[in-house]
């Protein structure tokens, strides 16, 4: 199993391209293979996008303007797959092929809808349909559709059955697989473990974080809030969970918080971690 970074972790600290060349050096030396790219991360992006992930605590940094194909084959990491949205999917196909088979992965996923009705059953079965053209368009490609979740997929559509199965149940196993993060899943109240044996095979990639809490001070009361942690340092089940993992083939794994790191620095976090999956 691949062990890689998303690059969303890195959006805060990429203040130039020696710092960027610098930052996956240090990913490499400290024990992972490959890093995940996202498609607005590599591109110039409109401000207001890179505002409105930067108000969600995801911040997308300079990164844009950066020579990432360069930067990638100079750090020696592969790129595991690359984030898009169905929207600019479906619109960009061919820069989207394009991109991907420029990295050299045949993993393209699409991130949980924005904007979306998560609780309508008529619009998440038209996503199913949306998702297995995409699939389809992207295997004759040569190139893999995964779809990653966040906790939004856990309500209901119908009274009884959640968003997720209905993906699941709809998607074509031969046009769409799935990344699963157990982190979301969990945060949602559901058994990541049991959703994981669900998809099988059809879970070909896995974000991996662990789920606790970090105090700065005694708190006055026993209530304390969930937050990403390092990994081995929460709650999670994570050597069960890549138990089940390996037992489905998962091809990587691949860690991802935007906030809480240790030393409040995202590069510590990610070297603590690495030491963990090297375990695990």
């Amino acid at each position: 199993m691949r062990k890689a970074v998303q690059q969303m972790m890195l959006g805060s600290v990429l203040k130039s391209e020696d710092s960027a060349k610098q930052i996956l050096k240090e990913i490499k030396e400290a024990g992972y293979d490959s890093i995940e790219l996202n498609r607005y991360m590599i591109h110039p992006t409109p401000f207001m996008v890179r505002m409105l992930t930067k108000a969600a605590g995801m911040p997308s940094g300079n990164g844009g303007k950066y020579n990432w194909p360069e930067l990638v084959k100079e750090s020696g990491l592969e790129v595991l797959s690359l984030h898009t949205d169905l929207g600019s999917l479906e619109k960009s196909f061919g820069e989207v092929v394009e991109g991907a088979k420029s990295f050299g992965t045949k993993n393209v996923v699409i991130t949980g809808m924005y904007r979306f009705d998560y609780q309508s059953e008529h619009a998440v079965r038209e996503l199913a349909q949306r998702l297995n053209d995409a699939g389809k368009k992207l295997r004759e490609e040569g190139l893999n559709l995964l779809y990653h979740n966040h906790n939004i997929e856990l309500v209901k559509v119908n009274g009884n059955t959640c968003a997720y199965d209905v993906l699941i149940n709809e998607t074509d196993p031969e046009y769409v697989s799935f990344e699963l993060d157990t982190y979301w899943m969990t945060e949602g109240g559901a058994d990541a473990k049991l959703i994981m044996r669900k998809l099988g095979k059809r879970m070909k990639l896995w974000h991996v974080t662990d789920r606790g809490f970090r105090l700065e001070k005694t708190s006055m009361t026993p209530i304390v809030k969930t937050d990403s942690v390092e990994l081995g340092t929460g709650s999670m089940d994570l050597a069960g969970m890549a138990e089940i993992a390996r037992e489905n083939g998962v091809e990587g794994a691949v860690l991802e918080t935007h906030r809480n790191w240790i030393h409040n620095d995202p590069i510590d976090s990610i070297k603590v971690s690495a030491e963990y999956m090297k375990r695990l």
